[in-house]
């Protein structure tokens, strides 16, 4: 299966749809991107916005997702910022979002509890918050 992202004007992933790879093949037997954004607009309408994407990340980083935005400059997707989290900023090596603190050490878990710690994102002082019970 090949999968394409219609995209709005600010490039926000609208819809995800999958297509038979053998519907996007050219007369080389090639898959073409271009067939399958021709198919992708007959079905929606002929102005629509599409880019592939694939679940392998081999094409645009990650797989899209309604929601996810498309960066033309790095021709990737990116999941959405997490909520509440404007301080993180995108790592495009790692292909994820990330606090400006890190994420505390978990080689400090020790045998005598029963879970290792959990924390949560405290934006308003930038730093990571262990949870209690």
């Amino acid at each position: 299966m090949a999968y394409f992202a219609q995209l709005d004007d600010s490039n926000i992933v609208l819809q995800v749809i999958a297509i038979e790879n053998s519907d996007i093949l050219d007369e080389d037997g090639n898959e073409s991107e271009a067939l399958g954004v021709a198919l992708c607009r007959s079905f929606v309408g002929a102005s629509t916005n599409w880019k592939q994407t694939s679940y392998n990340h081999r094409r645009r980083g990650t797989y899209a997702g309604v929601g996810y935005s498309y960066d033309p400059a790095q021709d990737m997707f990116t999941q959405p910022k997490p909520d509440g989290c404007d301080s993180w900023t995108y790592n495009l090596v790692k292909r994820r979002w990330e606090a400006p603190v890190p994420y505390p050490n978990q080689n400090e878990y020790r045998d005598d509890i029963a879970a290792p710690p959990f924390y949560t994102w405290d934006e308003d002082n930038r730093r990571w918050n262990q949870e209690t019970e």
